[in-house]
């Protein structure tokens, strides 16, 4: 098939892009080097089309001749401040509603999206004595006072995390939350109206080769990599027990590959999204540490600050694209930080 992925020149897209031609497809990529990802002083890769999803007349000409879209472009990360909201929306959401819009008169019937855990904010808790519940968001004055795992709103007592699977209510908690949110529902009523399949992604913490260095909308893995580079100790959130899960961008993309083939067969019409993650989860303390001693700089330093969007715990069942897509992650955590630890970032 020819496919376009947009935002094929990004952190996770050019490993989609490099996957799929492995896997025998002809890949076309539609990038705008959005600064905040790829510098000031970006040029396009090979093969790349400079243009934006946001943009009709770049989109409609990129579609040319394609079977299905992979749609990676869009601003990720939490941000700076609320300064950030319109570049978020018009990026991400503006973006993908023409991209759909575009699709639609195209005939292209067949999407892949790149979604995210942030879709579900705080994850899965239960409480001793009242099960499965919901979590307020966490009061400031605790999060000051060193408590930092949400409480059950019943009873008070801490909540145990547990794995988020994919029927979770969609609470956002940050702009970029909200932005992935609506991507997904874009695509559900685009897929709706049109008969059209479409799987939403939703990737966990992806980390390696090829992430932007320290920036304000890196990932965390590439800001403590930066840290330890210039000899500083990489410096963690609130007590670093924070759980994550931790995907290789290499298994990342392995999913993708995965979901072109399901929404090329006889999938049902309509959006389904489908977790990426290990499986396995870490905490954020963890990954500092396991950087700390494969680069061979100075151990982590647990801070106690804290950030009002963040959440405490977001961890995911992996098995719905287990069964579905034939899914599943393969690369060692341990390795796949020793690895990163080494390897190219964007500068």
């Amino acid at each position: 098939m020819r496919i376009l992925v947009t935002g094929g020149a990004g952190f996770i897209g050019s490993h989609v892009v490099d996957a799929l031609r492995v896997a025998g497809h002809d890949v076309a990529s539609l990038d705008n080097l959005h600064p905040a990802a790829h510098g000031r002083d970006a040029t396009a890769p090979e093969g790349v089309r400079v243009g934006d999803v946001g943009d009709p007349g770049a989109v409609a000409a990129a579609l040319r001749n394609v079977d299905a879209v992979v749609h990676h472009a869009a601003m990720v990360g939490m941000g700076v401040d609320l300064d950030d909201l319109p570049h978020y929306v018009s990026n991400n959401d503006l973006g993908t509603a023409v991209l759909l819009a575009g699709m639609a008169t195209a005939g292209v019937r067949r999407l892949v999206l790149a979604s995210s855990m942030v879709v579900y904010g705080e994850g899965g808790y239960a409480c001793d004595h009242h099960g499965f519940v919901h979590p307020a968001p966490r009061r400031p004055s605790d999060l000051a006072a060193g408590r930092y795992d949400p409480t059950c709103p019943a009873c008070g007592r801490t909540l145990s995390p547990r794995l988020v699977t994919e029927d979770a209510p969609l609470r956002p908690r940050s702009v970029y939350a909200a932005t992935k949110v609506a991507q997904e529902h874009l695509a559900g009523v685009w897929a709706r109206e049109l008969d059209a399949r479409a799987i939403a992604l939703r990737y966990h913490n992806v980390y390696g080769p090829r992430m932007p260095r320290d920036t304000p909308y890196a990932g965390v893995a590439a800001i403590f990599r930066s840290s330890l580079e210039a000899g500083r100790a990489p410096e963690v959130f609130e007590d670093g027990a924070q759980r994550r899960d931790f995907i290789h961008v290499h298994d990342v993309a392995r999913a993708n590959v995965a979901a072109v083939a399901a929404i090329s067969g006889e999938s049902p019409a309509g959006l389904t999204a489908y977790n990426i993650a290990s499986g396995r989860p870490r905490t954020v303390g963890e990954l500092a540490a396991g950087l700390a001693e494969a680069i061979g700089g100075p151990r982590p330093v647990i801070t106690g600050r804290f950030r009002a969007g963040d959440v405490r715990h977001i961890t995911a069942s992996a098995d719905k694209a287990r069964l579905h897509l034939d899914f599943l992650a393969t690369t060692p955590f341990e390795h796949g930080v020793r690895e990163f630890a080494r390897a190219p970032l964007r500068t």
